[in-house]
C-alpha cells in the first residue's frame, strides 16, 4: 500500500478566519465543509490545508510545521509579514542553506526557505 500526504490540518479556535489567511498565503481556494467548525484550503499542486476548531488548542511549541520555498525568500517574507505573520527567527546551514521561521495569526510556526 502506498501513502499519499491528502491533507495537513491544524487545530484552532476560529477556523474560518485562519483558513481564510492561509488561503491568501497559499493562494488556494476556500471550502468550508462546516462553517465555524472545519474549513478546508485546496491547493492544486496539494497537500490541502484543513483548519478545525478545537475548544482547547495545543499549547507550547509546534510538533510539526509547513516547509516551503521560495525563489526569492525575502520578497516571499515581506509579501506574509504583509498578510499578518510574524518573524519569529532566521537561520542557515552556511551559506548553502538559509530558511527564515514565522508563525501564521495564531502562532503556528511555519518556514520559507530559498536564496
Amino acid at each position: 500500500m502506498t501513502l499519499s500526504v491528502e491533507m495537513i490540518t491544524f487545530d484552532c479556535a476560529d477556523p474560518d478566519t485562519l483558513a481564510g489567511w492561509w488561503a491568501q498565503a497559499v493562494d488556494g481556494s476556500l471550502n468550508a465543509f462546516a462553517p465555524g467548525e472545519f474549513v478546508l484550503v485546496q491547493r492544486p499542486d496539494g497537500p490541502n490545508l484543513g483548519f478545525q476548531r478545537v475548544p482547547d488548542p495545543t499549547p507550547g511549541k509546534n510538533r510539526v510545521h509547513l516547509d516551503f520555498h521560495a525563489a526569492d525568500m525575502e520578497a516571499e517574507v515581506a509579501r506574509l509579514v504583509g498578510l499578518g505573520a510574524t518573524e519569529t527567527g532566521r537561520h542557515d546551514f552556511g551559506d548553502e542553506f538559509r530558511w527564515v521561521v514565522l508563525a501564521d495569526p495564531a502562532g503556528n510556526a511555519f518556514c520559507i526557505a530559498g536564496e
